[in-house]
């Protein structure tokens, strides 16, 4: 019932546009990455400005837990849910209890009149829909925000030289602190984390954010939804933690391996070793080649161990026997697919909004391709932003999209033989 009742939530969800557009979290063509993504463009391109960025993090305390019953169906009736259907609402979150065991001894029930059922299919369209206000709060000030579920971060852009910047971020954290504490959330203040994004002639600007009051210190780094982020982007922290999880990974799938078919093996692999390469690896094109050499010294060993080569054997035809791409290449054909995406409106609106078509002024025979627009080169400045920034390098790749006159639309997934085009380039 439950799975009916949240197909039926999530079509009216999409059919409604209800969401905040900055949430990412449980829904369809959203994730980690493409808030990453997103998130990271943005910081990018107010540095070309030369504008620096204060990332928050904000902490919850078992958020899921705290979700206020009688809230939550307001918001639901807020958003044009009413009769037998709000009732079943009700009663799937009232009438619930819980109990402590330790051993054989059970403590006696006590009713439950906060929280969402962990573990069930409607608890996180729930929870995004009680969080639904806030992003709008947070924009009220000027600030950008992404969200990801009960991950909350803001990024505020300003000029080096601007005093009242964080006096500007201190009222927007007090607003979200004020809201948080009007629906029975609860903010950690000593594990919210602050980072500065700045160039390096930037970096000694002092800013103390408060929350709460409680100072919040610039950290040298912070970890966003997985991903270490440091202040100037370079993301060789990351980088770093990256190849020496895998490597670690590797060394236990080395010591399966006796025991493993080939099929099995690589199945072994891709979850423990390649899933850790690929995930958010849109924000590793454009980087040098040095800081992902590490990455691709991980991929040749995981090519070694599948196909039992020697470490004597070059790897090169081992990635073209396995059909892998390189670290490198890996990246620009993620930053290809979610431009794709991007056009034919199956990714975030966030994304969509950073490419755009390319409209020629005059009849050509590429009109009827997917070309996307490059920005100038007088909005682009920077090195790091030509060779890094989401909204920039995506178009250059939808250059040669797929065959064939879609008009106004592109088929729902990427062609396999756009992998087959940057495997050429790549090898």
């Amino acid at each position: 019932m439950e799975r009916v009742v949240a197909s039926q939530l999530r079509g009216f969800l999409v059919d409604t546009d209800f969401l905040d557009p900055a949430q990412s979290g449980f829904r369809l063509g959203h994730g980690t990455e493409t808030a990453l993504v997103a998130l990271v463009d943005d910081i990018r391109r107010e540095l070309d400005r030369g504008s620096v960025s204060l990332l928050v993090l904000l902490d919850l305390t078992a958020a899921f837990d705290t979700v206020d019953h009688g809230i939550l169906l307001g918001r639901l009736a807020g958003m044009g849910l009413g009769g037998t259907v709000l009732q079943w609402l009700h009663s799937f979150l009232e009438g619930r209890s819980q109990m402590v065991s330790l051993g054989d001894t059970c403590s006696a029930p006590q009713p439950l009149f906060c929280g969402v059922p962990q573990g069930s299919i409607l608890s996180p369209m729930l929870f995004n829909i009680y969080m639904k206000p806030l992003g709008e709060i947070i924009r009220s000030f000027g600030v950008r925000c992404h969200l990801y579920a009960d991950d909350v971060q803001l990024c505020h852009s300003f000029p080096p030289v601007t005093k009242e910047a964080v006096q500007v971020l201190n009222r927007c954290l007090a607003a979200v602190s004020d809201w948080m504490r009007a629906n029975k959330l609860k903010l950690n203040p000593d594990k919210t984390e602050v980072l500065l994004v700045s160039r390096k002639a930037e970096q000694g600007i002092v800013l103390q954010p408060v929350l709460d009051g409680v100072t919040l210190p610039l950290k040298a780094q912070v970890r966003s939804l997985g991903v270490i982020l440091d202040s100037s982007l370079s993301l060789k922290p990351q980088v770093s933690a990256v190849a020496r999880g895998a490597f670690a990974q590797l060394k236990l799938v080395r010591q399966l391996r006796p025991y493993l078919g080939k099929p099995d093996l690589a199945t072994v692999v891709h979850a423990l070793v390649t899933s850790r390469l690929d995930y958010c690896n849109a924000l590793y094109v454009g980087l040098p080649l040095k800081t992902v050499r590490k990455l691709q010294l991980v991929q040749r060993e995981a090519a070694r161990l599948l196909t039992g080569a020697t470490y004597r054997e070059s790897t090169t035809p081992l990635l073209r026997q396995l059909h892998w791409l390189p670290i490198c290449y890996r990246a620009q054909f993620k930053v290809l697919a979610l431009a794709y995406k991007a056009l034919n409106g199956s990714g975030p609106a966030y994304l969509s909004e950073r490419v755009s078509r390319y409209v020629p002024s005059r009849n050509l025979r590429s009109s009827g391709e997917a070309l996307l627009s490059v920005p100038p080169a007088s909005q682009v400045r920077l090195a790091g932003t030509r060779d890094r920034a989401f909204s920039v390098v995506a178009p250059p790749p939808m250059e040669h999209p797929p065959k064939g006159n879609y008009g106004s639309s592109l088929p729902p997934v990427l062609p396999k033989k756009n992998k087959n085009v940057v495997m050429g380039a790549g090898i």
